[in-house]
């Protein structure tokens, strides 16, 4: 099945990414800082450029309002939970790092599963466009899969377990793809709510958890970090088809 393969491959883009951050063994704080804070840019843009304006072309204020809500609660709640199961431990920045790093993976997780069911609409009402929104949705998921693997490799986490979680997320993209496939009639209204919902929980993220961390020790390259991020994804957004 297309609509399958074109999926997995805009998945699996996230476990590429988590590659490139492997490979580079262990870099400078700097260069972390500038990963992390990217990252954070990313995710924002992705926010902005993308997530926002799709989930406010359904015209559904009060599933987009419900979502973004529903996104940082849980988050949020998701957050809170870690801390609580890991209370033992003290609150260091590897603790943090870890964290954060998990979090991030639930939160790409979380919106990987809109991202397939686009992809399915797309191919739905032409081909060629689901497969312009799929390689758009890969070049989106291999910044992200950075930035899921940073602060793991950061936290000293082995490995082989960052590359499971990141093979782990990439399933949900055509998770979503055959979902939407399945129930194609229902995504008007469904998929307003699940856009907003991981722009809420994206931007809670970014927020709360990943620019902090990243100006800890650099402030300044964790600001140039930051905006380079953002406009290298703003630059996808604006002359990608989506």
């Amino acid at each position: 099945m297309y609509l399958l393969y074109i999926s997995t491959i805009a998945g699996l883009a996230t476990t590429a990414g988590c590659l490139i951050v492997l490979f580079l063994g262990d870099p400078p704080d700097w260069l972390l800082a500038v990963l992390l804070s990217a990252a954070g840019g990313v995710m924002f843009a992705v926010v902005a450029f993308d997530l926002l304006p799709l989930a406010a072309s359904f015209k559904q204020p009060g599933l987009l309002l419900g979502g973004i809500l529903a996104g940082m609660i849980l988050m949020s709640s998701a957050d809170r939970l870690l801390k609580a199961r890991n209370r033992q431990l003290p609150n260091n920045r590897y603790s943090r790092l870890k964290r954060m790093g998990i979090l991030i993976a639930s939160g790409i997780a979380l919106h990987d599963i809109p991202e397939g069911m686009a992809i399915a609409a797309g191919h739905e009402s032409a081909g060629q466009l689901g497969t312009f929104i799929a390689l758009g949705i890969a070049l989106h998921n291999l910044p992200e899969g950075m930035a899921t693997a940073t602060p793991l490799v950061m936290a000293g986490i082995r490995k082989p377990k960052i590359l499971a979680l990141t093979l782990l997320i990439a399933i949900f993209t055509p998770l979503g793809a055959l979902l939407g496939r399945m129930a194609m009639e229902l995504v008007h209204t469904s998929l307003c709510f699940f856009v907003a919902l991981a722009a809420g929980a994206m931007v809670f993220l970014v927020l709360a958890e990943l620019w902090p961390l990243s100006r800890e020790n650099h402030p300044v390259w964790a600001f140039l970090g930051g905006i380079g991020g953002f406009i290298f994804f703003g630059f996808i957004s604006v002359f990608l088809p989506h």
